[in-house]
C-alpha cells in the first residue's frame, strides 16, 4: 500500500465519520468529476473538438453532480445550479478574450526545455485550450459561492416567509459579501502554495521583478485567479436575485394553492 493510498482511506474515513451519508456522496463526487475531466481532455485530443464547447460542457456536469449529488435536488441547489451556469456563460466569452489579449496560451519557456523532443505542431488551438484551463479552475469556486449563498437565504426565506424580492436580495448580498474576501484569499494563496517551487525557480533564473510578471508561466496563473475572482465576485449578485425571485415566486404561488 503506498501513500497515495492512506491519503485516500484517511480522507475517505474522516468525510464518512464527519459527515455521514453527504460525506461518503462528495467522497464519490470527487471520482466522478475527475473522470469527467479526464474525458475532456481526452476528446480534446480530437482535432475537430472545440475545447472551449467541452469544457463549458464539462462545467455543466460538474456542477451538476456538486450540487445534486451531494446535496440532491432541491431549490437552494437548483438556484445555484442555475445561477452557475449563467455566470459560467457571462464568462466564457470574456476568459477567451481575456486569454488572447494577454497571450498565454501555449507553453511558456520555463515549461518546454523538457519537451523540447517533441512536436508541438499538433492541431489544436492552445487559446481555447487555456480557456478551457481557465473555466475549469474557476468552476469549483463559483460553485461553493453559489450553494454557500442560496442555502442561508433559503434558512433566512423559511423563517421570514414574508419578506420582499428586495429584502431578501439584499440579505443575499450581505452574505456575499461577507463570504467574497476569504473566496479571494483562498484563490490567490492557492496559487502562491501550488507555486512556490517556480518562484524559488525564478530566483534561481535571477529574474528581476519586471522579467517574473511578464513570464508567460505566471502571466497564465495570474489570469486564471482574476478570472475565478471575476467569477466568485459576478455569482454573488446571479444567485441573490435568482434566489430571491425565486422563493418569493413559490411563497406567492404556494399562498393561492392553498385558497
Amino acid at each position: 500500500m503506498n501513500a497515495l493510498m492512506i491519503l485516500t482511506l484517511i480522507l475517505f474515513g474522516l468525510m464518512v465519520a464527519i459527515g455521514g451519508m453527504k460525506g461518503l456522496r462528495s467522497f464519490i463526487a470527487l471520482f466522478i468529476n475527475f473522470f469527467v475531466i479526464l474525458l475532456m481532455t481526452l476528446m480534446m485530443i480530437d482535432q475537430n473538438a472545440n475545447p472551449v464547447y467541452l469544457a463549458l460542457a464539462a462545467c455543466v456536469v460538474i456542477s451538476a453532480v456538486t450540487l445534486f449529488f451531494i446535496n440532491e435536488s432541491n431549490v437552494k441547489t437548483k438556484t445555484a445550479f442555475l445561477a452557475t451556469v449563467l455566470t459560467t456563460l457571462l464568462l466564457v466569452i470574456f476568459i477567451q478574450f481575456m486569454v488572447e489579449f494577454v497571450m498565454v496560451g501555449g507553453f511558456s519557456d520555463e515549461e518546454v526545455e523538457g519537451l523540447t523532443i517533441y512536436n508541438f505542431y499538433v492541431g489544436i488551438n492552445f487559446v481555447q485550450v487555456m480557456a478551457s484551463v481557465v473555466m475549469m479552475s474557476t468552476i469549483g469556486a463559483v460553485v461553493d459561492e453559489a450553494i454557500s449563498i442560496s442555502s442561508p437565504m433559503y434558512e433566512i426565506h423559511r423563517h421570514h416567509p414574508d419578506m420582499s424580492v428586495k429584502e431578501l436580495f439584499d440579505s443575499g448580498m450581505r452574505i456575499g459579501r461577507d463570504l467574497l474576501g476569504t473566496s479571494a484569499n483562498t484563490l490567490f494563496f492557492a496559487f502562491f502554495g501550488g507555486y512556490l517551487a517556480l518562484l524559488v525557480r525564478f530566483k534561481d533564473f535571477s529574474y528581476s521583478f519586471g522579467q517574473m510578471l511578464n513570464a508567460k508561466v505566471f502571466s497564465a496563473e495570474m489570469v486564471t485567479i482574476l478570472a475565478a475572482g471575476i467569477g466568485v465576485a459576478l455569482i454573488v449578485p446571479v444567485t441573490s436575485i435568482l434566489t430571491a425571485y425565486i422563493l418569493v415566486r413559490q411563497q406567492h404561488k404556494n399562498k393561492e394553492s392553498t385558497r
